[in-house]
């Protein structure tokens, strides 16, 4: 961190000049604003050249920097590396992969001219339906907050700054901007805020986004408790707070609050507020409604900032990241976080298998979600373009009909794919039943494996729907898995399932048609390659879910989604309260499809030898895994804590620490020690933090449900503390 008196810099700031300082330039290249420097990006700081203050960059990224690839009247090509989603990266539940995504992504931002990158996004998965679930880690505010923490300290190693978003409780995209969240202290302190909190005083980032809705009938960018109480004063945020784009309604009220940079700026180009933001500003500290020295605040924190980025370092950035080597990094990312969900013996298949390839998701591969998650890399490599890359045996009549299929269909107005507002394709879902079943029987008879690719795309500002073709499968994507199992299974084959997906969807009313399910999530570029590679047994999936899949859509605990009136929300009450995800199915006795903390391996592994003692403020807790299957492999081990029954309802287990094992060859074991701060333990009451007395059960496992070693230690002593 250089040396720059940022309060003489204020001293000699004028007042205008502080109130354009905390106002963004206008969303770059719209509504009459001049493009950034940077195309694509999504927003600049106001300069104060006189000063020797230049703007800086804000670009969008939680699954790469995105950035405008193609300029106008440039030859050179800007293209940024597509990483797996943020779901798939928790599925990883390895820290040090998260930290290499990181400097990657910041070494991008930082040779691309961006100073700071609009990511990661770590809202907590409260329903299966929510249009960025692909954008968010987890259902768990523990493996949201060190994921976090890792992909922070990534991207800020490289000298640019990364920005926490949207605090909070941002979990739907139906009406985002005006919807008002109703929701517990204690769920929000214990669910929808510690993330956040592990995360900023684990990786200290530079930047944290407020969100557009309400929290508890009070604008989160304009929420002091949130911006100002929680966040600097119990947590001790350092950097500044910066608003969701166009958020909030009253831009005083907004930096009274703590939220010190107003984003993009210009709003009233399209609110019907027609605020000038900086006018607005102005006109409140002439008038005392706001004073001068809360202004300083927000230009303090934002300045203190800028003197580190590299804009205002003259950091020559080059336009030149090393795209090969990020790519080997989002393979690997990807490869550490696909999930095999069933396997009756099929997988890892023969290199000389068969495969007949079903699906137009074979051609029309999800890379990732749209809106401002969205990536442009250099290329996608597709699920069918992986397997014959890999040297598999495709059926390339199949192929090619499907090849044809798409291409007929994409050119009818119907299906026409089209660009939405932030510059991403959308694209129309293809009917998938098209083949006839002698087309199917012949492709049968010639073939070992069927392979269907089931695929859902979800993104900004929609959310998705309890309904086929969403959470459930097509009438015709079902009509085809039938008739695929009943003809392959008549000849001997088998079928597997290829779920290129960015949320859970339902399972169990098809399962039984399968022989294999494999979980790839949105992989990013290399997609087809980490498919095709996991198929044939070179990756053996190490994924475990960061989220539960329901049996049905009618068994999740969050029914108030997403709010009243039904057709119009204005307003959602979080009734389930702390009892989110596996800390309802649990607690309540409610089986899931698949728990949290669920995948298989083509090895198997085998815990023994739990130690489990007190330390000072600590619990350390030590087992060994071994392998003890035919392939290498890695293992998540995944420690809960069973609280006492005392006085504060609590679920019935909650993870408290997790460890990845390193690659493990047959028989090879290793073992592990973890530490589990007390203070963990402990529940909001209310008012304070409490840790009840009485046996706290330890328990290790593979999953939330396959719980392989208990112990335990007792608390003798009710202890309590503030927030």
């Amino acid at each position: 961190m250089i040396r720059v008196d940022v309060d003489r810099i204020i001293s000699m700031m004028s007042l205008e000049e502080k109130a354009r300082f905390i106002v963004g330039v206008g969303l770059p290249g719209w509504f009459g604003n001049p493009p950034s420097r940077v195309p694509g990006a999504a927003g600049e700081t106001y300069p104060i050249e006189r000063l020797g203050i230049p703007s800086i960059i804000l670009a969008d990224g939680p699954a790469g920097l995105r950035i405008n690839p193609i300029r106008e009247g440039d030859e050179e090509r800007y293209y940024a590396t597509a990483f797996p989603v943020a779901i798939m990266l928790a599925s990883t539940w390895d820290r040090s992969i998260l930290e290499a995504v990181g400097r990657a992504i910041g070494e991008e931002v930082r040779e691309y001219g961006v100073d700071i990158i609009l990511a990661p996004a770590m809202n907590i998965h409260r329903n299966p339906l929510c249009g960025r679930n692909f954008e968010y880690y987890s259902e768990d505010p523990l493996l949201t907050g060190e994921m976090t923490a890792a992909f922070v300290r990534g991207i800020q190693s490289q000298g640019v700054g990364a920005c926490l978003k949207h605090f909070a409780a941002n979990n739907q995209e139906t009406n985002r901007m005006t919807i008002d969240t109703i929701v517990s202290e204690r769920a929000l302190r214990e669910i929808y805020l510690k993330g956040f909190e592990i995360a900023i005083k684990k990786s200290k980032p530079w930047v944290v986004m407020s969100a557009y809705n309400r929290l508890n009938g009070v604008y989160c960018s304009q929420n002091e408790w949130l911006l100002t109480e929680v966040l600097r004063r119990e947590w001790g945020f350092d950097g500044f707070v910066v608003s969701d784009w166009y958020a909030g309604d009253d831009p005083v009220e907004q930096v009274k609050a703590g939220n010190d940079l107003i984003m993009p700026g210009k709003a009233y180009q399209i609110s019907s507020r027609r605020v000038d933001e900086v006018e607005e500003i102005i006109r409140a500290v002439r008038d005392g409604r706001l004073s001068m020295d809360i202004l300083d605040r927000s230009v303090r924190n934002i300045l203190r900032i800028i003197v580190n980025s590299p804009s205002f370092k003259g950091y020559r950035y080059s336009n030149m990241p090393n795209l090969d080597e990020h790519a080997e990094i989002a393979y690997k990312a990807g490869a550490e976080g696909v999930i095999l969900l069933k396997n009756n013996g099929v997988l890892p298949l023969n290199p000389d298998t068969r495969i007949a390839v079903f699906g137009t998701g074979q051609i029309e591969t999800i890379k990732g979600g749209t809106g401002s998650g969205d990536t442009h890399p250099r290329y996608v490599v597709s699920i069918i373009d992986g397997m014959r890359e890999r040297g598999l045996v495709i059926d390339e009549e199949l192929a090619e009909a499907y090849r044809r299929y798409v291409g007929s269909m994409r050119a009818m107005d119907e299906y026409r794919i089209r660009v939405g507002l932030l510059g991403e394709p959308k694209a129309p879902s293809l009917p998938q039943d098209f083949l006839s079943e002698d087309d199917i029987e012949r492709f049968a008879k010639r073939n070992d494996v069927a392979v269907f690719v089931v695929g859902r795309i979800s993104g900004e500002g929609y959310d998705l729907k309890p309904e086929k073709g969403y959470f459930y499968l097509s009438d015709d994507e079902r009509s085809l898995l039938d008739r695929i199992s009943k003809i392959f299974h008549r000849y001997g084959g088998k079928v597997i399932v290829v779920l290129n997906i960015g949320s859970p969807i339902e399972v169990v009313s098809w399962r039984d048609l399968v022989d294999g399910i494999l979980l790839v999530w949105q992989a990013g570029q290399e997609i087809g390659r980490i498919t095709a590679d996991t198929l044939i047994g070179r990756i053996n999936p190490s994924g475990k879910l960061p989220i539960t899949f329901p049996r049905d859509y009618g068994d999740v605990p969050s029914w108030s989604f997403p709010g009243e009136p039904k057709d119009n929300p204005q307003r959602v009450v979080y009734e389930e309260g702390i009892y989110v995800g596996y800390r309802y199915y649990d607690t309540f006795g409610v089986e899931p499809a698949y728990e949290f903390g669920f995948g298989l391996s083509y090895t198997s592994f085998s815990y023994s030898n739990l130690e489990v003692e007190r330390i000072d403020g600590s619990i350390r807790v030590a087992f060994y895994i071994e392998n003890t299957g035919k392939y290498p492999g890695r293992e998540v081990a995944q420690v809960y804590v069973k609280a006492p029954k005392g006085r504060i309802d609590k679920p019935f287990q909650e993870l408290k620490s997790f460890y990845k094992t390193r690659l493990l060859n047959p028989g090879e074991i290793e073992r592990i020690e973890l530490l589990i701060d007390i203070k963990s333990l402990a529940s909001f009451d209310g008012e304070r933090w409490l840790i009840e007395k009485g046996y706290y059960e330890v328990r290790v496992g593979s999953s939330s449900r396959d719980i392989r070693l208990i112990g335990g230690f007792n608390i003798e002593e009710e202890q309590c503390y503030n927030p």
